[in-house]
């Protein structure tokens, strides 16, 4: 998955600027993805956190994201835990991005419901 996101045209930029030693990273996000999908307690971050403190991160970039991690997901897993993969990444993703619309959305705007 990171190999294609570090060629992605758009993601690949923004994950270039940030992650320095690729092998760690992918560590951590494995370690946040058995936490999630396995319930394996290890996983110690605040990825909301760390995508708001990033500006070249925006809300536009999360369907770019999920659609690599789906094309990935049913190109490497059977189709029913591919299926079930996705639907949690979607849930996730979602949620990142709606937290990061409305942390950056301007004064007074109408607050994001969805």
């Amino acid at each position: 998955f990171y190999a294609r996101v570090r060629t992605h045209p758009v993601l690949g930029p923004i994950f270039g600027k940030y992650v320095t030693d690729w092998p760690a990273h992918e560590a951590k996000i494995a370690s946040f993805w058995r936490n999630a999908i396995l319930f394996e307690r290890g996983y110690d971050g605040r990825p909301q956190q760390v995508h708001m403190q990033r500006p070249e991160v925006m809300g536009e970039h999360f369907p770019i994201w999920l659609d690599l991690f789906e094309e990935v997901a049913f190109d490497t897993l059977p189709e029913t835990p591919a299926r079930a993969w996705v639907q949690l990444a979607r849930r996730i993703g979602d949620g990142m991005r709606m937290g990061i619309e409305q942390v950056r959305r301007a004064p007074g705007a109408v607050p994001i419901l969805g």
